[in-house]
């Protein structure tokens, strides 16, 4: 998965842990499937806000919701 500029919000969300996201995305499939996961969820949330992709609140809200728990995992696997 190339660096994009999800892995730059990535790196800012998660401060100082741009090095480790790197690391395990290199080296931990598990986790490069969490990135995955979370990259897939941020289009579809991206795409409705902008109108692109038209939907529900209920649709987006879960979205987020399922977004945030996978942001929660990335956070666990980097402390």
């Amino acid at each position: 998965m190339p660096t994009t500029h999800l892995d730059q919000a990535l790196a800012e969300e998660f401060a100082d842990k741009a090095e480790a996201i790197h690391a395990l995305k290199a080296s931990d499939a598990g986790f490069r499937a969490l990135l995955e996961q979370n990259h897939d969820l941020w289009k579809q949330i991206q795409q409705i806000q902008k109108g692109i992709a038209p939907a529900d609140d209920a649709v987006l809200e879960d979205l987020e919701k399922r977004r945030l728990a996978l942001l929660d995992q990335i956070g666990a696997r980097l402390r």
